[in-house]
């Protein structure tokens, strides 16, 4: 799985990277039939809603992730960054499994 991060509104610290690699890097167990040679690109990008507020949901991660003929894509806004990186990576491994279950049904 190729992983491309972005962050908007803020300085990707080196740490905060780390954590979007471990969290979803994860998750390329859950798609292993469909990364055949890396044919699978999550683009993640982490922000700021505002510049202005410094309370509520100021922070938002999101996550697309293409697979053969699919497109996944979660997003989540909340105060803090790490929360909001870890609800996407919870999101969108349910939508992987949902897939899944449905491509098994059939």
């Amino acid at each position: 799985m190729r992983l491309q991060i972005k962050a908007t509104g803020f300085e990707l610290t080196p740490s905060l990277k780390n954590l979007i690699e471990e969290k979803i890097g994860g998750l390329a167990r859950f798609i292993q039939r469909w990364d055949k040679n890396d044919a699978v690109l999550t683009r993640v990008e982490v922000g700021k809603t505002t510049n202005h507020h410094q309370k509520g949901d100021v922070f938002y991660a999101e996550a697309n992730m293409d697979l053969p003929n699919k497109m996944l894509r979660v997003e989540e806004t909340n105060n803090d960054v790490h929360t909001a990186i870890e609800r996407v990576k919870d999101r969108l491994k349910n939508e992987i499994v949902r897939l899944k279950d449905k491509l098994t049904d059939h």
